[in-house]
């Protein structure tokens, strides 16, 4: 009789994991919450307590095509973090909790992050 085989469980999937143990995001400070495709970055302002998106924005968005930004994913990334901040602050929101999604804060997530700050996001 064979065994069932195992999932695989990633590096990340357990970063993830751990990291959103500690974090959940309220409806006065919702979660920002990272994805990060091999072309694209993906956030989103999450209110846990309501399971809703508040806010949510892509790279590949039109927003940010409109931008023209050529060049590095980097740029693109930080320039991500500006719209998201500025939509945020339009809904009036100013404090998040930031869910880097078990990636490593580095390079495009640290841009966002960074980003999100400039445009004025309390983090």
């Amino acid at each position: 009789m064979k065994h069932p085989q195992k999932s695989k469980v990633t590096p990340k999937q357990k970063r993830a994991k751990r990291v959103r143990k500690k974090i959940f995001g309220t409806s006065e400070r919702p979660r920002l919450s990272v994805h990060r495709s091999l072309k694209n970055v993906f956030v989103q302002v999450i209110d846990d307590v309501k399971g809703k998106t508040l806010v949510g924005i892509s790279s590949a968005g039109p927003e940010v095509r409109d931008l023209g930004i050529k060049g590095a994913k980097v740029d693109i990334s930080k320039a991500v973090g500006k719209i998201v901040a500025e939509k945020a602050k339009e809904k009036g929101i100013s404090k998040v909790v930031f869910d880097r999604s078990g990636y490593l804060y580095h390079g495009r997530v640290k841009a966002i992050a960074e980003g999100a700050r400039e445009g004025g996001l309390d983090f």
